[in-house]
């Protein structure tokens, strides 16, 4: 088995096609949503994203198939100073799944975020989701808290 992971270029069709079939696969998933992309998404996404500088995508491929997609963005921690990069989609397809693919999309996103002078890496992953939680876990990551009396932060949000 043969892994290659690249840092995907929006506006190379063949990369643009794999990372709207992944994420797809990813949004109907019970743990993206169980919804298929809008076809508004399918047919803009890459543009849009090729005009965010702050947002980089890496593709796993096996044997030269798509197999797993992340989706990052940078922020910045004003409490260090420093620029952050956030995981913000992780999906393996099905297929492809116990292959530890995750795991080397995360290794890449580490080496990347610290090239960066990046101060951290953050995610949000679902409380049921014991399997992804577990994987990340033992890569490294934990909740986020500042005071265990006060709690984990929790990830909230507004649809506009």
């Amino acid at each position: 088995m043969t892994v290659n992971i690249i840092v995907a270029d929006y506006k190379n069709p063949k990369h643009a096609e794999d990372l709207i079939m992944l994420l797809n696969a990813y949004a109907q998933d019970p743990m993206g949503g169980n919804e298929p992309l809008t076809d508004y998404v399918k047919d803009n996404l890459c543009a849009k994203l090729a005009e965010q500088p702050s947002v980089l995508t890496l593709l796993a491929y096996v044997d030269g198939k798509p197999a797993a997609i992340c989706n990052c963005v940078f922020g910045f921690s004003t409490f260090k100073a420093k620029p952050l990069l956030n995981i913000h989609d992780m999906g393996v397809l099905p297929e492809f799944r116990g292959q530890k693919l995750s795991h080397k999309l995360l290794q890449q996103v580490e080496q990347i975020a610290i090239q960066k002078g990046c101060c951290k890496l953050t995610l949000e992953v679902l409380q049921g989701n014991q399997v992804a939680k577990q994987s990340y876990i033992n890569f490294g990551f934990s909740g986020y808290e500042l005071d265990p009396q006060l709690g984990n932060a929790e990830f909230w949000e507004k649809a506009l």
